[in-house]
């Protein structure tokens, strides 16, 4: 389907792999084309619950391709606008992968630089290994560090001043700072990765498939809403509707029988 973004069903899973990666998979015009058109397809998609997102090779994702860009004449006669049109089919990735009602899981292995790093930071869970190395690359190349989404996670994630410490200068995030932050959920053996994504997806089956997408609804709208009664006005909106579905029976079912459940298929 895709020339360089790999998809891979597991049942209700889709691995999604970044597959250039003798580039480090860094997002050319094409990549970003597809990852696009992948997750903005997602908020319609019943048949797909969780999404593991993974980069091939040694590497997450390097940023922006950017000996492609060089090689090009856009930078002498592309507009202002044409510009800012540009920015915005990449932008609209992180967006999307907000908007789309599955838990998205990162298995973050090596570079996760400028555009990998918002790529990294829009996912639900992010799973690192010892070589895992993020940062805010785009101040580096004579940019804002303010780019794709990262000065909106980021700070939520680690706070202001850590925010500002790694955004102002470019340097790297290591694994082990990054888990000490709780910017990543686990940090393991490159060869352990996959197994780890698959356990969290596996758990996070467990949910009913109603339960699920609402839940990172309702986590994504609580981090900015007016206070706590917003919030829980949404939360009890959100379990009258679970209660109410007709896995909800199943679910509890599976529970008190402790095995795993059985929920009815959905089509796309």
């Amino acid at each position: 389907m895709y020339e360089h973004l790999d998809l891979r069903a597991d049942g209700d899973v889709v691995w999604a792999t970044m597959n250039r990666p003798e580039r480090l998979n860094a997002l050319n015009r094409k990549l970003v084309e597809e990852l696009r058109d992948f997750f903005v397809g997602l908020y319609w998609r019943r048949d797909v619950r969780v999404v593991v997102l993974c980069g091939a090779g040694g590497a997450f994702c390097a940023g922006l391709d950017l000996k492609e860009r060089s090689g090009s004449n856009d930078g002498a006669t592309r507009s202002v606008g044409a510009g800012l049109t540009g920015q915005r089919q990449i932008s609209e990735i992180v967006i999307a992968m907000r908007r789309c009602p599955q838990p998205i899981i990162a298995c973050v292995d090596g570079a996760a630089s400028g555009g990998g790093f918002a790529l990294a930071l829009a996912s639900d869970v992010r799973i690192a290994t010892p070589r895992t190395r993020m940062n805010a690359a785009f101040i580096r190349i004579g940019l804002s560090a303010c780019d794709i989404g990262v000065s909106y996670f980021l700070p939520r994630m680690v706070g202001s001043s850590v925010a500002a410490e790694y955004m102002l200068t470019g340097r790297f995030i290591e694994a082990e700072r990054a888990y000490q932050l709780g910017l990543v959920s686990r940090v393991v053996a490159p060869e352990a990765l996959e197994v780890e994504g698959a356990a969290f997806a596996k758990d996070m089956l467990n949910a009913t498939p109603l339960g699920l997408r609402l839940t990172k609804e309702a986590l994504n709208h609580a981090i900015d809403a007016n206070g706590l009664e917003a919030v829980i006005a949404m939360e009890d909106r959100n379990q009258i509707l679970c209660a109410q579905d007709d896995d909800f029976g199943e679910g509890v079912r599976a529970f008190l029988e402790k095995r795993p459940p059985v929920y009815a298929k959905r089509e796309g």
